[in-house]
Protein backbone atom coordinates (compact mmCIF):
# COMPACT_ATOMS: atom_id res chain seq x y z
CA UNK A 1 0.00 0.00 0.00
CA UNK A 2 2.86 2.63 1.11
CA UNK A 3 4.83 1.70 -1.55
CA UNK A 4 1.83 2.79 -4.13
CA UNK A 5 1.61 5.71 -2.16
CA UNK A 6 4.86 6.91 -3.13
CA UNK A 7 4.68 6.01 -6.77
CA UNK A 8 1.49 8.32 -6.51
CA UNK A 9 3.57 11.10 -4.41
CA UNK A 10 6.16 11.12 -6.82
CA UNK A 11 3.48 10.92 -9.64
CA UNK A 12 2.17 14.17 -8.60
CA UNK A 13 5.11 15.83 -7.96
CA UNK A 14 6.35 14.78 -11.65
CA UNK A 15 2.89 16.60 -12.83
CA UNK A 16 3.18 19.61 -10.59
CA UNK A 17 7.13 19.99 -12.32
CA UNK A 18 5.06 19.71 -15.79
CA UNK A 19 2.86 22.43 -15.52
CA UNK A 20 5.20 24.89 -14.12
CA UNK A 21 7.30 24.22 -17.16
CA UNK A 22 4.17 24.79 -19.37
CA UNK A 23 3.24 27.65 -17.45
CA UNK A 24 7.07 28.92 -18.12
CA UNK A 25 7.12 27.88 -21.69
CA UNK A 26 10.53 25.88 -20.58
CA UNK A 27 11.34 22.52 -22.41
CA UNK A 28 9.50 19.40 -21.30
CA UNK A 29 11.76 16.65 -22.27
CA UNK A 30 13.38 16.59 -18.91
CA UNK A 31 9.97 15.46 -17.53
CA UNK A 32 9.74 11.77 -17.66
CA UNK A 33 6.34 10.12 -18.95
CA UNK A 34 3.64 9.86 -16.33
CA UNK A 35 1.30 6.88 -15.43
CA UNK A 36 -2.01 8.44 -14.36
CA UNK A 37 -3.44 5.08 -13.17
CA UNK A 38 -1.20 5.59 -9.72
CA UNK A 39 -3.34 8.38 -8.94
CA UNK A 40 -6.81 6.80 -8.90
CA UNK A 41 -5.25 4.28 -7.07
CA UNK A 42 -4.19 5.92 -4.08
CA UNK A 43 -7.90 8.02 -4.66
CA UNK A 44 -9.19 4.41 -4.22
CA UNK A 45 -7.42 4.29 -0.79
CA UNK A 46 -8.17 7.55 1.08
CA UNK A 47 -12.00 7.67 -0.81
CA UNK A 48 -13.31 4.06 -1.20
CA UNK A 49 -16.95 3.41 -2.55
CA UNK A 50 -17.10 0.77 0.30
CA UNK A 51 -15.32 -1.20 2.77
CA UNK A 52 -15.86 -4.65 4.50
CA UNK A 53 -16.08 -4.68 8.16
CA UNK A 54 -16.89 -6.64 10.69
CA UNK A 55 -18.07 -6.08 14.13
CA UNK A 56 -14.99 -7.10 16.86
CA UNK A 57 -16.18 -5.95 20.36
CA UNK A 58 -19.30 -4.43 21.27
CA UNK A 59 -19.47 -2.07 23.94
CA UNK A 60 -22.44 -1.14 26.34
CA UNK A 61 -23.00 2.76 27.25
CA UNK A 62 -26.06 3.10 28.44
CA UNK A 63 -28.99 0.86 29.05
CA UNK A 64 -29.92 2.17 25.51
CA UNK A 65 -26.85 2.64 23.75
CA UNK A 66 -24.20 0.50 22.58
CA UNK A 67 -21.04 1.10 20.54
CA UNK A 68 -20.19 -1.24 17.77
CA UNK A 69 -16.19 -1.45 17.04
CA UNK A 70 -16.22 -2.23 13.29
CA UNK A 71 -12.49 -3.97 12.14
CA UNK A 72 -11.88 -3.92 8.27
CA UNK A 73 -12.11 -7.49 6.97
CA UNK A 74 -9.22 -7.16 4.88
CA UNK A 75 -7.35 -5.28 6.93
CA UNK A 76 -7.25 -1.48 6.14
CA UNK A 77 -9.47 1.62 6.99
CA UNK A 78 -9.17 4.66 4.97
CA UNK A 79 -8.19 7.86 7.33
CA UNK A 80 -10.86 10.31 8.93
CA UNK A 81 -11.42 13.66 10.64
CA UNK A 82 -13.09 13.77 13.78
CA UNK A 83 -16.40 14.59 13.60
CA UNK A 84 -17.31 12.83 10.18
CA UNK A 85 -19.49 10.22 9.36
CA UNK A 86 -19.75 6.55 7.78
CA UNK A 87 -23.20 4.79 6.61
CA UNK A 88 -23.67 1.67 7.23
CA UNK A 89 -24.97 -0.26 4.64
CA UNK A 90 -27.59 -3.50 5.67
CA UNK A 91 -30.03 -5.59 4.95
CA UNK A 92 -33.27 -5.94 7.25
CA UNK A 93 -36.11 -8.46 6.62
CA UNK A 94 -35.18 -8.40 2.80
CA UNK A 95 -34.77 -4.83 2.82
CA UNK A 96 -31.26 -3.03 1.72
CA UNK A 97 -31.21 -0.01 3.86
CA UNK A 98 -28.26 2.68 4.85
CA UNK A 99 -27.94 4.94 8.06
CA UNK A 100 -25.15 7.23 8.43
CA UNK A 101 -23.76 7.11 11.85
CA UNK A 102 -20.55 9.20 13.36
CA UNK A 103 -17.89 7.85 13.82
CA UNK A 104 -16.74 8.04 17.60
CA UNK A 105 -13.09 6.45 17.79
CA UNK A 106 -10.66 9.48 16.93
CA UNK A 107 -9.05 9.29 13.95
CA UNK A 108 -5.88 8.33 15.91
CA UNK A 109 -7.21 4.47 16.28
CA UNK A 110 -6.33 3.84 12.48
CA UNK A 111 -7.30 -0.13 13.56
CA UNK A 112 -11.07 0.38 13.48
CA UNK A 113 -14.24 2.68 13.41
CA UNK A 114 -16.69 2.95 16.46
CA UNK A 115 -20.09 3.77 15.70
CA UNK A 116 -22.70 4.86 19.06
CA UNK A 117 -26.06 3.71 18.24
CA UNK A 118 -29.05 4.66 20.43
CA UNK A 119 -31.84 2.69 20.61
CA UNK A 120 -35.18 4.02 19.65
CA UNK A 121 -38.24 1.90 19.86
CA UNK A 122 -39.52 2.91 16.60
CA UNK A 123 -36.39 2.79 14.59
CA UNK A 124 -35.90 0.66 11.95
CA UNK A 125 -32.09 0.23 11.69
CA UNK A 126 -31.50 1.43 15.58
CA UNK A 127 -33.25 -1.17 16.71
CA UNK A 128 -31.87 -4.22 14.52
CA UNK A 129 -28.60 -3.25 15.29
CA UNK A 130 -29.16 -2.78 19.40
CA UNK A 131 -31.13 -6.00 19.08
CA UNK A 132 -29.94 -8.47 16.76
CA UNK A 133 -25.85 -8.06 16.01
CA UNK A 134 -23.28 -9.66 17.42
CA UNK A 135 -19.68 -9.78 17.40
CA UNK A 136 -18.83 -11.25 13.96
CA UNK A 137 -21.36 -10.37 11.90
CA UNK A 138 -19.99 -8.22 8.72
CA UNK A 139 -21.39 -5.08 6.78
CA UNK A 140 -20.57 -3.21 3.92
CA UNK A 141 -19.99 0.70 4.77
CA UNK A 142 -19.02 3.99 3.01
CA UNK A 143 -15.62 5.90 3.49
CA UNK A 144 -15.72 9.01 6.22
CA UNK A 145 -17.31 11.99 4.51
CA UNK A 146 -19.17 14.76 6.20
CA UNK A 147 -17.85 18.51 7.14
CA UNK A 148 -19.01 18.64 11.12
CA UNK A 149 -15.07 18.92 11.69
CA UNK A 150 -12.35 21.38 13.11
CA UNK A 151 -11.40 23.32 9.97
CA UNK A 152 -8.05 25.28 10.95
CA UNK A 153 -8.30 27.69 8.41
CA UNK A 154 -11.83 29.02 9.16
CA UNK A 155 -12.23 28.23 12.70
CA UNK A 156 -11.16 30.21 15.61
CA UNK A 157 -9.24 28.16 18.32
CA UNK A 158 -12.20 28.32 21.22
CA UNK A 159 -15.03 26.01 20.58
CA UNK A 160 -18.27 25.77 22.27
CA UNK A 161 -19.79 22.09 21.59
CA UNK A 162 -23.72 22.24 21.80
CA UNK A 163 -24.53 18.43 21.73
CA UNK A 164 -28.20 16.49 22.40
CA UNK A 165 -28.57 13.09 23.23
CA UNK A 166 -26.42 10.89 21.36
CA UNK A 167 -25.45 13.97 19.12
CA UNK A 168 -22.32 13.71 21.25
CA UNK A 169 -20.96 11.04 19.03
CA UNK A 170 -18.78 13.18 16.53
CA UNK A 171 -17.75 15.32 19.70
CA UNK A 172 -16.15 12.21 22.08
CA UNK A 173 -14.50 11.73 18.45
CA UNK A 174 -12.68 15.04 18.47
CA UNK A 175 -12.33 15.60 22.64
CA UNK A 176 -10.50 11.75 22.06
CA UNK A 177 -8.35 13.49 19.01
CA UNK A 178 -7.19 16.83 20.79
CA UNK A 179 -6.45 14.01 24.42
CA UNK A 180 -4.21 12.83 22.05
CA UNK A 181 -2.67 16.29 19.92
CA UNK A 182 -4.12 19.50 21.07
CA UNK A 183 -2.93 22.28 18.77
CA UNK A 184 -3.76 25.14 21.20
CA UNK A 185 -7.73 24.61 20.82
CA UNK A 186 -10.18 25.04 23.93
CA UNK A 187 -13.67 23.37 24.22
CA UNK A 188 -16.20 23.87 26.06
CA UNK A 189 -18.99 21.04 26.26
CA UNK A 190 -22.73 22.04 26.76
CA UNK A 191 -24.31 18.85 26.80
CA UNK A 192 -28.17 18.34 26.69
CA UNK A 193 -30.05 15.74 28.36
CA UNK A 194 -33.50 14.13 29.10
CA UNK A 195 -32.08 12.64 32.62
CA UNK A 196 -28.47 12.22 34.05
CA UNK A 197 -29.44 8.39 32.97
CA UNK A 198 -29.49 9.36 29.46
CA UNK A 199 -26.03 10.64 29.46
CA UNK A 200 -23.38 8.97 27.13
CA UNK A 201 -19.74 8.77 27.66
CA UNK A 202 -20.11 10.43 31.08
CA UNK A 203 -17.41 9.06 33.20
CA UNK A 204 -14.89 9.73 29.96
CA UNK A 205 -15.75 13.47 29.48
CA UNK A 206 -16.32 13.83 33.45
CA UNK A 207 -12.63 12.49 33.57
CA UNK A 208 -11.49 14.81 30.80
CA UNK A 209 -13.23 18.06 32.50
CA UNK A 210 -11.12 16.92 35.65
CA UNK A 211 -7.22 16.15 34.60
CA UNK A 212 -7.36 18.79 30.88
CA UNK A 213 -7.22 22.55 31.50
CA UNK A 214 -8.67 23.16 27.74
CA UNK A 215 -11.60 21.28 28.48
CA UNK A 216 -15.11 22.55 30.63
CA UNK A 217 -18.15 20.68 30.62
CA UNK A 218 -21.50 21.74 31.76
CA UNK A 219 -24.75 19.02 32.08
CA UNK A 220 -28.04 20.60 31.25
CA UNK A 221 -31.35 18.15 31.80
CA UNK A 222 -34.86 19.30 30.37
CA UNK A 223 -36.74 16.38 33.07
CA UNK A 224 -34.33 16.26 35.96
CA UNK A 225 -35.28 13.78 38.95
CA UNK A 226 -35.87 15.28 42.06
CA UNK A 227 -33.39 16.84 43.82
CA UNK A 228 -31.22 17.61 41.09
CA UNK A 229 -28.91 20.42 41.56
CA UNK A 230 -27.27 21.17 37.96
CA UNK A 231 -28.21 22.71 34.96
CA UNK A 232 -31.93 22.24 33.95
CA UNK A 233 -33.84 23.16 30.93
CA UNK A 234 -32.58 23.77 26.73
CA UNK A 235 -29.58 24.58 25.41
CA UNK A 236 -31.07 27.92 25.27
CA UNK A 237 -29.31 31.68 25.23
CA UNK A 238 -29.68 32.27 28.72
CA UNK A 239 -27.74 28.84 29.55
CA UNK A 240 -25.56 29.12 26.46
CA UNK A 241 -24.48 32.93 28.13
CA UNK A 242 -24.35 31.71 31.53
CA UNK A 243 -21.80 28.65 31.09
CA UNK A 244 -20.03 29.84 28.43
CA UNK A 245 -19.55 33.71 29.36
CA UNK A 246 -17.74 36.11 26.62
CA UNK A 247 -19.20 34.82 23.28
CA UNK A 248 -16.74 36.57 20.93
CA UNK A 249 -13.88 35.13 18.85
CA UNK A 250 -15.75 31.45 19.37
CA UNK A 251 -16.89 28.61 16.69
CA UNK A 252 -20.13 26.54 17.88
CA UNK A 253 -20.69 23.12 16.92
CA UNK A 254 -24.20 21.93 16.84
CA UNK A 255 -25.36 18.00 16.78
CA UNK A 256 -29.03 16.92 18.38
CA UNK A 257 -32.66 15.99 17.33
CA UNK A 258 -33.94 18.85 14.74
CA UNK A 259 -36.01 20.29 16.87
CA UNK A 260 -32.46 21.19 19.30
CA UNK A 261 -31.01 22.38 16.09
CA UNK A 262 -33.67 24.74 15.51
CA UNK A 263 -33.76 26.06 18.78
CA UNK A 264 -29.76 26.44 19.22
CA UNK A 265 -29.83 27.96 15.80
CA UNK A 266 -32.18 30.61 16.43
CA UNK A 267 -31.07 31.10 20.10
CA UNK A 268 -27.53 31.70 18.83
CA UNK A 269 -28.61 34.21 16.12
CA UNK A 270 -30.64 36.02 19.67
CA UNK A 271 -27.12 36.24 20.89
CA UNK A 272 -25.07 38.17 17.41
CA UNK A 273 -22.99 35.17 16.93
CA UNK A 274 -22.40 35.00 12.97
CA UNK A 275 -23.56 32.87 11.22
CA UNK A 276 -20.28 31.80 9.44
CA UNK A 277 -19.15 30.77 13.38
CA UNK A 278 -21.76 28.29 13.34
CA UNK A 279 -21.74 24.72 12.11
CA UNK A 280 -24.38 22.49 12.83
CA UNK A 281 -24.43 18.49 11.84
CA UNK A 282 -26.65 16.80 9.83
CA UNK A 283 -30.20 15.50 11.65
CA UNK A 284 -31.65 13.14 9.16
CA UNK A 285 -35.70 13.23 8.51
CA UNK A 286 -37.81 14.62 11.10
CA UNK A 287 -39.57 12.20 13.58
CA UNK A 288 -43.34 13.34 12.53
CA UNK A 289 -43.10 15.28 9.05
CA UNK A 290 -46.86 16.38 10.01
CA UNK A 291 -45.21 18.78 12.67
CA UNK A 292 -43.23 20.89 10.29
CA UNK A 293 -43.81 23.89 8.92
CA UNK A 294 -45.68 23.69 5.62
CA UNK A 295 -46.52 20.80 5.59
CA UNK A 296 -50.00 20.06 3.55
CA UNK A 297 -52.89 19.74 6.44
CA UNK A 298 -55.07 18.19 4.27
CA UNK A 299 -53.32 14.85 3.54
CA UNK A 300 -55.06 11.76 4.49
CA UNK A 301 -52.57 10.33 7.14
CA UNK A 302 -53.72 6.85 5.34
CA UNK A 303 -53.44 7.74 1.77
CA UNK A 304 -50.66 6.16 -0.55
CA UNK A 305 -49.21 7.90 -3.50
CA UNK A 306 -48.60 6.04 -6.86
CA UNK A 307 -44.80 6.52 -7.54
CA UNK A 308 -43.60 5.40 -11.28
CA UNK A 309 -39.94 5.08 -11.05
CA UNK A 310 -37.30 4.91 -14.04
CA UNK A 311 -33.82 3.71 -13.60
CA UNK A 312 -31.64 4.81 -16.81
CA UNK A 313 -30.20 2.60 -18.93
CA UNK A 314 -31.46 -1.05 -16.83
CA UNK A 315 -33.81 -3.00 -18.23
CA UNK A 316 -37.26 -3.65 -15.92
CA UNK A 317 -37.98 -0.20 -15.95
CA UNK A 318 -40.41 1.52 -14.83
CA UNK A 319 -41.22 0.46 -11.72
CA UNK A 320 -44.69 1.41 -9.88
CA UNK A 321 -44.94 1.20 -6.25
CA UNK A 322 -46.94 3.09 -3.19
CA UNK A 323 -45.34 5.39 -1.19
CA UNK A 324 -46.57 7.11 2.18
CA UNK A 325 -46.58 11.08 2.53
CA UNK A 326 -45.09 10.56 5.73
CA UNK A 327 -42.35 8.72 5.47
CA UNK A 328 -38.74 10.11 2.82
CA UNK A 329 -39.32 8.60 -0.37
CA UNK A 330 -36.46 6.92 0.07
CA UNK A 331 -37.80 4.59 2.61
CA UNK A 332 -40.67 3.30 0.63
CA UNK A 333 -38.69 3.01 -2.06
CA UNK A 334 -35.93 0.48 -0.30
CA UNK A 335 -38.88 -1.10 1.31
CA UNK A 336 -39.72 -1.97 -2.43
CA UNK A 337 -36.80 -4.10 -2.75
CA UNK A 338 -35.15 -0.72 -4.86
CA UNK A 339 -31.48 -0.16 -4.51
CA UNK A 340 -30.85 3.71 -4.09
CA UNK A 341 -27.21 4.93 -3.85
CA UNK A 342 -27.26 7.33 -0.43
CA UNK A 343 -24.97 8.38 2.00
CA UNK A 344 -26.12 11.08 4.72
CA UNK A 345 -29.80 10.63 4.31
CA UNK A 346 -30.36 14.33 5.26
CA UNK A 347 -30.92 16.14 1.72
CA UNK A 348 -27.00 17.05 1.80
CA UNK A 349 -24.45 15.09 0.10
CA UNK A 350 -26.49 14.17 -3.40
CA UNK A 351 -25.83 10.62 -3.30
CA UNK A 352 -29.91 9.85 -4.09
CA UNK A 353 -30.28 12.44 -5.82
CA UNK A 354 -33.21 12.26 -8.70
CA UNK A 355 -35.04 13.65 -11.30
CA UNK A 356 -39.19 14.48 -10.53
CA UNK A 357 -40.27 14.29 -13.97
CA UNK A 358 -44.14 14.90 -12.49
CA UNK A 359 -45.56 15.17 -9.71
CA UNK A 360 -45.33 17.26 -6.10
CA UNK A 361 -42.61 16.38 -3.09
CA UNK A 362 -43.05 18.31 -0.19
CA UNK A 363 -39.43 18.78 1.75
CA UNK A 364 -38.76 20.46 4.95
CA UNK A 365 -37.72 24.24 4.65
CA UNK A 366 -33.99 23.71 6.21
CA UNK A 367 -33.01 21.61 3.23
CA UNK A 368 -30.40 23.51 1.11
CA UNK A 369 -31.55 22.76 -2.70
CA UNK A 370 -28.81 23.62 -5.00
CA UNK A 371 -29.60 25.99 -7.24
CA UNK A 372 -29.29 24.20 -10.28
CA UNK A 373 -31.33 21.05 -8.63
CA UNK A 374 -34.81 23.47 -8.34
CA UNK A 375 -34.17 24.96 -12.19
CA UNK A 376 -33.90 21.33 -13.01
CA UNK A 377 -36.34 19.48 -11.10
CA UNK A 378 -34.04 16.95 -9.20
CA UNK A 379 -35.33 16.36 -5.60
CA UNK A 380 -33.34 13.93 -2.97
CA UNK A 381 -35.78 11.37 -1.99
CA UNK A 382 -34.19 10.96 1.44
CA UNK A 383 -35.56 14.19 3.26
CA UNK A 384 -38.39 14.18 0.48
CA UNK A 385 -42.13 13.02 1.20
CA UNK A 386 -44.57 12.69 -1.46
CA UNK A 387 -48.23 14.77 -1.94
CA UNK A 388 -49.51 13.44 -5.08
CA UNK A 389 -48.80 10.69 -7.42
CA UNK A 390 -45.02 10.93 -8.82
CA UNK A 391 -42.78 10.02 -12.19
CA UNK A 392 -39.15 9.43 -10.81
CA UNK A 393 -35.90 9.49 -13.47
CA UNK A 394 -33.11 7.77 -11.14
Amino acid sequence: MFKGIIKSTKNMLELGALIGKLALRQPTSTIPELDYSLGSDIIEKIHPESIRVKVSKIIEETSSTKTFRLMPVNGYLPPFRAGQYISLKLEINGVQTARPYSISSPPTNTGYFDITVRFMPDGFVSRYLCENVGVGDEFEISGPAGSFHYEPLTDTKSLVFLAGGSGITPFISMIRELREKNPGIDVHLLYGNRTPDDMIFEEELSETACQEDWFKMHIVISEPPEGYTGYCGFLDSNTISETVGDLSGKTFYVCGPIAMHHLCGSELDKLGVPSRRVKIELAGPPADITQVAGYPPDINPKEAFKVRVTFTGKENSPISLQASPHEPLLNSLERNRLKINNLCRSGECGFCRAKLVSGKVFVPPWVKMRASDLMMSYIHPCISYPITDIELLI
